[in-house]
């Protein structure tokens, strides 16, 4: 017997319509990119991809054998512990310690993530109610912004710019934004312009954060991605940055593991415990394999020079290339980026319009991580030096 309703249907226009918190985000402006890269690819063109954030080189093979080990222990196919597993998360407070002297608590100040992301998407639940106003970067992760939107905050954007080193100016926050305000993102080494903050700037977050009662966020995916020996700053070796922060750390790019998706949160205790009482209502733990591999990541440093030297080479490779075909740039002391000015009058995606369909060379426009990216190109350095060098011959004939 078939149902029949009482009434007509909803329209299915009306029935798929996106609710109003994913009708608020940007216009994804990738969109047009990739599709014109699909269909060059398609075509048979051979492209050298440059645009994308995720590390070419595998995972190191000690990292997979604890995989494996992990695996084979019965005790992780069941559901894993929200925050982590203690031995986790004492791995993640012994990486703290040997790199930045900074002690925590494992119970108290330390959850494990399924990526970095997680938790910087998180973060706004648990702390931002509708109407207050979190303070974001631009140019800038996007996330940061749509989490934002999607707790019915109002998204306040700070202008990274070259003249300050890309750091923003805090000074210049409207007196009546940062009364609403309850939540300021950080994030160095940056993504997308690879400046690093110093220890006077995170003095002034610090002491912003403090004198406006808000929440200090500091994304640092990239921290040990450095050169020249020059290690980046943690907010929480800071004076005063365990009083307001939260540090978000990814073992996505450090070792070579985007695809694991595992990372962890540090800091102050009520941060971090608001942050694992919205984990809990949301999703699950990492899977306990992941983290047994993740524990066998943070107690081998040794795994990280050799990723490191690799992207120093190649970004020697690039930056050294875009200055002999006339096309200078600063090379980055972080992160496995180049962050370019446009060297002609047109726009970010116009030029790297220009670059796919000319040369096959994929860059990402910097106005896809906001407004004030305009003007500029991100290289990323994941591809091999080979590679590089062929594109910089690719950009010669055609600049």
């Amino acid at each position: 017997m078939c149902y029949k309703p009482s009434a007509a249907p909803t329209e299915t226009a009306d029935l798929m319509q996106l609710a109003t918190r994913l009708q608020q985000l940007p216009p994804y402006v990738f969109a047009e990119l990739d599709r014109k890269k699909g269909a060059l690819q398609a075509a048979g063109m051979d492209l050298i991809d440059l645009s994308i954030g995720d590390p070419d080189q595998p995972t190191p093979p000690p990292i997979l054998a604890a995989l494996a080990r992990g695996a084979a222990d019965r005790t992780n196919h069941r559901y894993p512990p929200y925050a982590g597993t203690r031995n986790f998360r004492e791995a993640a407070c012994g990486w703290m310690e040997r790199h930045y002297a900074v002690t925590l608590d494992p119970d108290r100040e330390c959850l494990a993530l399924i990526g970095s992301k997680e938790g910087i998407a998180h973060l706004p639940w648990a702390f931002v109610n509708p109407g207050e106003v979190v303070l974001v970067p631009s140019p800038g992760y996007p996330v940061y912004t749509s989490g934002a939107l999607f707790v019915g905050a109002t998204p306040h954007l700070l202008p990274l710019r070259a003249d300050r080193g890309f750091l923003p100016d805090l000074a210049a926050i409207p007196a009546e934004v940062a009364r609403k305000a309850k939540l300021l993102w950080i994030n160095y080494p940056n993504n997308p312009t690879a400046a690093v903050a110093t220890r006077e700037f995170f003095a002034e977050a610090i002491l912003f954060a403090k004198r406006h009662n808000l929440i200090l966020a500091h994304d640092t995916a990239y921290a040990e991605i450095f050169y020249d020996g020059e290690r980046p700053v943690s907010l929480l070796q800071c004076p005063g940055g365990m009083d307001v922060g939260i540090e978000f750390h990814s073992l996505s790019k450090t070792f070579n593991m985007t695809g694991w998706r595992i990372g962890f949160a540090v800091g102050n205790p009520a941060i971090v415990q608001g942050l694992a009482k919205m984990k809990t209502n949301l999703d699950s733990g990492v899977f306990g394999a992941v983290q047994t591999a993740g524990i066998a990541a943070l107690t081998a440093p040794e795994l990280v020079q050799p990723i490191r030297a690799s992207y120093q080479r190649r970004r020697d490779c690039l930056v050294a290339g875009l200055s002999r075909i006339g096309w200078p740039v600063t090379a980055p002391k972080a992160t496995f980026y180049v962050w370019a000015q446009v060297p002609n009058r047109m726009s970010s995606a116009e030029f790297a319009t220009l670059l796919l369909e000319r040369a096959g060379v994929v860059i990402t426009p910097g106005t896809g991580f906001g407004a004030e990216g305009e003007g500029y190109v991100r290289f990323a350095l994941t591809a091999t030096k080979e590679r590089i060098s062929e594109a910089i011959d690719r950009l010669r004939e055609l600049l």
